[in-house]
């Protein structure tokens, strides 16, 4: 790899273990200035990934003021807001305060902008940290990031709230990905109602599912989806903990699902909820798998597992339309 190329994924900034990628590096370097293939952002916003978010809560007991602590820490500690335990990190918004000389197809100065990529290979500094909102996960934040070359962004829209942009970017892989993986007069099961999982199953109506079923234990979220007023999206409570009941719940099994539920021990539930010719996407950060390979095994499944890449080409685009055709997802996001 060219030293031009290697700048271009960052590998300058990382301190240690020598030539990995940024987010396979123990440390980053948010110190140096804005390089010749990096933007510069002043960050406001950090959205921080709900699985990472999980887990300190709980670690810390539901004392929010620790868990905020805990993340001014693994900043500081680590140049990125990198979670050890959950392997990841969240988004940011920003507006970009420099551009390098060699960054191709730069932003203005001063353009307001959400990061695309993880939190988890994205240096950052910080120079204060808001309170933790048990509500959301989008925290307010001041400091500095660096975006590569080759790391994803988008340019804020003017006419969606702030709030739910973020939201919605922070998942945009999901639904753009079910959109291109739904065929016409499908059946689609969605496990997780949250801000993926929402997304998602409008995604996957507007691409002619005959039936999305969105499965959660959460009745008051369900209650908000059935609320969009689209025909074909049918909410059901179930827990994906609990694979046997969860399939008889769910009924007939579906030819695509997608899990974006942030609990762990969801994978034996989609793989009886789908058809053992069927596709099954895997969102969480919390997906062990090895575990859906070998339970897939174990039940004679040969559906295609399929891990849910964050990105997906026009992804933002696509996400940011679907905002703009359904304003009625605003309050579920932000």
């Amino acid at each position: 790899m060219s030293a031009a190329t290697a700048a271009s994924y960052g590998i300058h900034r990382v301190i240690g273990p020598h030539r990995v990628l940024p987010q396979q590096a123990d440390r980053l370097d948010a110190e140096l200035p804005c390089q010749a293939t990096e933007i510069e952002v002043e960050v406001r916003q950090l959205h921080v990934d709900a699985s990472s978010l999980r887990q300190l809560r709980q670690a810390r007991a539901g004392d929010l003021e620790a868990v905020r602590n805990d993340l001014l820490e693994l900043v500081r500690r680590r140049g990125k807001l990198h979670n050890p335990v959950t392997n990841s990190g969240g988004m940011l918004t920003g507006v970009v305060r420099a551009v390098g000389a060699e960054y191709r197809a730069a932003p203005a100065l001063g353009t307001r902008l959400a990061s695309l990529a993880s939190l988890s290979l994205t240096p950052l500094r910080l120079d204060e940290l808001g309170a933790i909102d048990p509500r959301s996960n989008s925290v307010t934040a001041r400091g500095t990031a660096f975006l590569f070359q080759r790391s994803p962004w988008a340019a804020m829209p003017n006419d969606i709230p702030e709030a739910v942009a973020l939201a919605a970017f922070d998942v945009a892989g999901a639904p753009a990905r079910v959109h291109a993986r739904t065929a016409p007069g499908s059946r689609v099961l969605i496990v997780g109602a949250g801000n993926s999982g929402s997304l998602a199953a409008v995604a996957a109506a507007t691409a002619g599912a005959a039936a999305v079923m969105v499965a959660d234990v959460d009745a008051e979220r369900l209650r908000a989806l059935a609320a969009l007023g689209l025909p074909v999206i049918h909410p059901v409570q179930a827990d994906a903990t609990d694979a046997i009941a969860f399939a008889a719940g769910i009924g007939e099994p579906a030819e695509l699902t997608a899990s974006c539920v942030d609990v762990p021990g969801a994978e034996p539930a989609c793989l009886l909820a789908t058809r053992p010719n069927g596709h099954i996407l895997f969102f969480s950060m919390v997906t062990d798998f090895a575990r859906a390979a070998l339970c897939a095994e174990g039940v004679g499944t040969a559906a295609t597992l399929e891990i849910g890449n964050g990105f997906y080409p026009g992804h933002a685009d696509f996400v940011v339309a679907l905002l703009r055709a359904h304003p009625a997802l605003w309050p579920l996001l932000g």
